[in-house]
């Protein structure tokens, strides 16, 4: 009788080792999980900024303000410019 009860003990103590330890593991999960959600949000409000921030750079006025200043380009005279038509014929 005294062998079964402590066999009983023993494995009451195994199963509450185990619980112990599968909950401290969840736990320790959930807050590696929380942490990468909270870095997936900042990098989404990231993305958004360099969103915006490449629809700035690339607007047709910033380009040609950055053209005529820094590349010291003009537009080109009326009579200096040739339009190409699609089938190859150049006007005027």
């Amino acid at each position: 009788m005294i062998r079964l009860n402590v066999i009983l003990l023993l494995a009451v103590l195994l199963c509450s080792l185990g619980l112990v330890t599968s909950q401290h593991k969840a736990r320790k999960l959930f807050q590696a999980l929380e942490a990468e959600q909270e870095r997936a949000r900042q990098l989404e409000v990231e993305f958004g900024q360099l969103q915006l921030e490449l629809s700035t750079w690339g607007t047709s006025p910033r380009i040609e303000k950055i053209a005529r200043d820094r590349l010291r380009m003009n537009m080109p005279e009326v009579g200096k410019t040739i339009a190409v038509s699609p089938t190859g014929g150049s006007t005027r």
